[in-house]
This record gives structure tokens, C-alpha cells and sequence, in this order.
């Protein structure tokens, strides 16, 4: 009776403080919390949690891979269930202690398996930081990249891989995901690169030494204090800010307009993903990439890789469609135009074979739809590859599409190429901006608009949803640009060659011909073919073209 009696003491003791600290909703948004179901691992999953609404299906499509024996990055995912409280849990000390106990925990089970320590000096692990909803969406939250990183830890990482230029790119790139994750652009970082590699006269960033990378580095990290942001040098308060900023992304203005545009409910919220990093930016045989399952340009099954990759890159170098990629396959080359580029299948032959052996592996034996594959590779050998995450493949082609006739004014009225994503023939008018688009959609509200930048990032949700197609100078077919645009159901060209973009004179060049705003263009989202001028186009089936 007595340790009942103090049992049941001890619970209303809590209930009384958590009353006493809490109003009436966060009350009961605590007493439904499922502390069982917080935390889970990527290798050793929670058996409460094995769904993608905890999981999110990034996270969900990790544990599947893992229980494959398909190389991924050990870690652990921080549930829906703790987004869903994360109000009363902020309110509430002892529950808050809770969760980062857990999150102690599970780190060190991450420190076993990879035989590194977080936040040593002599042998550091440093963890990626990323999102995941139910639903999958491409590029609207943000992601942390070596995170645990500081000078000191620099430093031993030198020591260690005696790669000082690898060392200062990865503290350059987590300080720029920690800028952007308190709402600094990437202009002013992509400034920065651009200034830098004036100084020094390089084309590359893999062209600077490794003390011109480290100064990179620190300009910075001066940069983002001048904005008024700390930038932690304890890894532990690191981890604590990006996971807090991972699940804050949620109500972001991008995450919100993505869901409002796709009629995607708010309530689903997102885990957050902590894993052990791999490293595209060794070296230029290393690299990261993303490919598609099949022919995206076709509707039939038949397992092929088909995407774009990358040397001596990192993360989102790939997906967020700011670098120029190389092709994965070498069937895509000549439909693409880049029959002058190296494939992946022709220089990481062992590691193209290793992924077509996982896509097969999931297509036919474990009878998963096409999928959109991330990977990371460390170098040449098929041991170094590592599966950062894969989603359902979402690129689609109708059966029916618009076809420029063809003509003698069409044909001397070519101007370029680049990758076609999505749509068919399209000819309407130039924009660069939303309020372009807002001003003729007002004043030719029948004719269609094209929007064109340099390179298009989530950020540009809303610009894309308003314009009716979509010319990039840069970017793959993988980007998020290219897999958001095909969602939305626009025309999309990306990496189109030879195109310079002013955005701020409101003008660009294609070739030697000067367009801009208001001119028309004509663009053809199938095989990425681009027109000056405006152009008849007639309605076409998928069978009557392949005839």
C-alpha cells in the first residue's frame, strides 16, 4: 500500500505541475503524447512507429532499405509524434529532457556503428539534419549538413583524412545550410563563391587550395554573424538548433505555399531525419547524384537508371538544379543532347552496376513502383555507395501532347537545346519575375507566360505554379525544379545550352538572339528544343509519335 500510495503521489504531483505550467489545450496535447513512439532507429527501427506517418516516407523508405541490406547511412528518426506535441513538449522541462535523453541515446547507438564520436577532435561524426512528411515534398524544407562541425573539429578532421580542401568545403557548406535555415539567400553566399574565385582566378570551386577554401569558409561564417545569427561551436547545441530549425520548416512561407497549391492538409507535420554523413566532395572520384527507375520519357516499366550526377558534390548540389550535372546512363546522352559529357555508367562502371542490381532488387523482387533514387558515393568501389533516400518516381507522361507543325519558319527559328522534362510544344510570352506575370496575366490574360531564370529552387514555388512553362539555363531532370514543374503539369526545359540570364535587366540571351520580357518564345517540354518567336502546334498521341 505504501508504494502505491507513493506511486500515485508522484503522479499527481506531475499532473498538478504540468496543469500549473500548461493552458487547457497544450494539457491535452501532453496527455496524449506517445513518448514510446518519439524516437526511432534507421537500422534498429521502433516496432510502435514502423508506418509512414510517424516515420514520414523518406524515413519509412530508410528502414525498408536498411532491412534490405541496401547501404544506408546508419541513424535515427525523430517522429510525427513529437512535431504533433512539439508545443506542450517546448512548455514542459521534463518531458524536453526526455526526448534529448533519447536523442543522446540513439547517438551514441549512431557513434557505435560508425566508430567515430560526435564532437571529438581526433575522430569526428558529423550528421546530415533533414525533413520528412507523409507526403513527399521535394526541396520545400530545409536539410543541415555536417553538422557538428566547428574550427577544432576542423582541424582533427585534417588530421585525420589529410583532405584540408574536403575539410573546409564541408564546414562551408554546413555554414551556409545553417545561414539559409534563418532565412539568408543563397545569392549572397553564391556572391561570395563568386568574388572568391575573382580573387583567386578560378572557374571551379574544386580549383581553389585548401587555405583559399578555408577562407571561403570563414567569410562565411563572418557574413552570417553580421546578420545578427550565432553560429554555435558546441556540436551538441548544433544538433539541438538544426533539429528545432528542421521541424520549424514546416511553416515556412515555401512549405506553406507548396501545400496550399497541391491541396495538401497542414496537419501532417514532419520527422526529422539524423544520419551519419557520407561524402560526395572527397575527391573527383567521389560524388552525389539522383536517378529515376526507368525512361522517364517513356511509359513503359522496364528498369533503367536515368538521371544525373555529379564529382566532388555534395547533398543538394544535385536537387536544387545549381550545378551543371553529368548524365547516369548512356542510353539517355543522345536523346538528351550530351553525347559530348562522360556518363556515371562509363566512369563509375562498378558502382552504376551496384545501382541497377538495388533498382532491380526493388522493382522485381520486392515489387516497388518506379522510384526516384539519391545517392552518394565515396569513391570508385561499389562498397563506397551509399542511399541518402528514394520516393515513388513522379515524373509522368500523358498520352496525348502538343507538337509544334513542323515548318520552314520553325526550323530557321532555333535557337537551343536542353533537357526536356515535361509538357509539349509551348509558345507564350517571356517573364523573370512574379509581378511580370501578374501584370500579363492582366493585360493578355489568353496568351501562356514562360518563366526563365538562371536556375529555379524551391523557393520559386509560387513562380512556377503562376507561369505556364519553364526554361533553366542550369539543372538536371532530377532537380526539384524539374520534379515540381512535371507535378504541377508545366512545360519544363532545365539545363538549356548556351542560355545567359539578367534577371534584373529583365532580358536574357539564347545563342546570339537577345529576348526579353514580353517577346514570345516557344519551347518543347519533350525533347527540349527552344524557338524564338511564336508557333502553330496540334495535338498528338504517344502512339502516333513513336510511329
Amino acid at each position: 500500500l505504501q508504494q502505491l500510495d507513493t506511486f500515485i503521489s508522484r503522479i499527481l504531483k506531475t499532473l498538478f505541475k504540468q496543469s500549473e505550467e500548461l493552458d487547457v489545450q497544450n494539457l491535452d496535447l501532453l496527455l496524449s503524447y506517445d513518448p514510446k513512439k518519439a524516437l526511432s532507429g534507421i537500422h534498429f527501427p521502433n516496432k510502435a512507429t514502423t508506418d509512414r506517418i510517424h516515420l514520414g516516407n523518406k524515413g519509412y523508405n530508410l528502414i525498408k532499405l536498411a532491412s534490405l541490406g541496401i547501404p544506408v547511412p546508419p541513424g535515427f528518426i525523430i517522429t510525427t509524434e513529437v512535431f504533433r506535441c512539439l508545443k506542450a513538449i517546448n512548455r514542459f522541462k521534463q518531458v524536453r529532457d526526455h526526448i534529448e535523453e533519447c536523442i543522446r541515446e540513439q547517438l551514441s547507438i549512431l557513434e557505435n556503428l560508425t566508430g567515430k564520436q560526435f564532437g571529438s577532435h581526433d575522430n569526428p561524426l558529423l550528421v546530415s539534419v533533414r525533413s520528412g512528411g507523409a507526403i513527399s515534398m521535394p526541396g520545400m524544407m530545409i536539410s543541415l549538413l555536417n553538422v557538428g562541425m566547428n574550427e577544432s573539429v576542423a582541424e582533427g578532421l585534417i588530421r585525420k583524412t589529410g583532405r584540408p580542401w574536403f575539410v573546409w568545403d564541408c564546414y562551408r557548406r554546413f555554414l551556409q545550410c545553417w545561414g539559409m535555415s534563418y532565412g539568408m539567400e543563397r545569392d549572397e553566399f553564391d556572391e561570395i563563391m563568386n568574388s572568391h574565385k575573382g580573387k583567386y582566378h578560378v572557374l571551379k570551386k574544386i580549383q581553389f587550395a585548401p587555405e583559399q577554401m578555408r577562407e571561403l569558409a570563414l567569410t562565411y561564417r563572418e557574413t552570417i554573424r553580421n546578420h545578427g545569427i550565432e553560429v554555435h561551436d558546441d556540436p551538441q547545441k548544433q544538433l539541438r538548433t538544426a533539429i528545432e530549425q528542421v521541424f520549424q520548416s514546416w511553416f515556412s512561407q515555401k512549405a506553406q505555399a507548396y501545400r496550399e497549391i497541391m491541396g495538401m492538409s497542414e496537419n501532417w507535420g514532419t520527422a526529422v531525419i539524423v544520419q551519419a554523413m557520407a561524402y560526395g566532395n572527397l575527391d573527383t572520384n567521389s560524388g552525389t547524384g539522383v536517378l529515376f527507375t526507368r525512361n522517364p520519357l517513356e511509359s513503359g516499366d522496364r528498369v533503367m537508371l536515368w538521371g544525373d550526377f555529379a564529382t566532388g558534390a555534395q547533398g543538394e548540389d544535385i536537387v536544387s538544379g545549381l550545378v551543371r550535372t553529368l548524365p547516369v546512363s548512356n542510353v539517355q546522352k543522345p536523346i538528351e543532347d550530351r553525347t559530348d559529357e562522360i556518363s556515371f555508367e562509363d566512369s563509375f562502371s562498378e558502382l552504376h552496376e551496384r545501382l541497377l542490381k538495388i533498382s532491380k532488387q526493388l522493382t522485381y523482387e520486392e515489387r516497388w513502383g518506379a522510384q526516384e533514387i539519391e545517392f552518394t558515393f565515396e569513391g570508385k568501389q561499389s562498397d563506397s555507395l551509399y542511399i541518402l533516400q528514394t520516393r515513388d518516381m513522379s515524373i509522368t507522361r500523358k498520352e496525348t501532347f502538343m507538337a509544334f507543325v513542323p515548318s520552314k519558319k520553325l526550323s530557321s527559328s532555333y535557337l537551343s537545346r536542353g533537357i526536356g522534362v515535361g509538357g509539349g510544344a509551348l509558345s507564350g510570352r517571356v517573364v523573370f519575375d512574379l509581378n511580370e506575370i501578374q501584370d500579363l496575366r492582366e493585360k493578355d490574360p489568353g496568351t501562356p507566360l514562360i518563366l526563365i531564370r538562371s536556375d529555379t529552387v524551391p523557393d520559386d514555388i509560387r513562380h512556377i505554379s503562376a507561369a505556364d512553362g519553364l526554361l533553366t539555363a542550369r539543372g538536371g531532370s532530377t532537380s526539384h525544379a524539374s520534379i515540381i514543374a512535371n507535378r504541377l503539369g508545366k512545360t519544363c526545359i532545365v539545363g538549356c545550352n548556351n542560355l545567359t540570364v539578367w534577371e534584373q535587366e529583365k532580358k536574357c540571351r539564347i545563342n546570339e538572339k537577345i529576348i526579353s520580357v514580353g517577346e514570345f518564345l516557344s519551347i518543347d517540354g519533350r525533347n527540349g528544343s527552344v524557338y524564338s518567336g511564336r508557333h502553330q502546334s496540334r495535338e498528338m498521341s504517344e502512339g502516333v509519335a513513336k510511329a
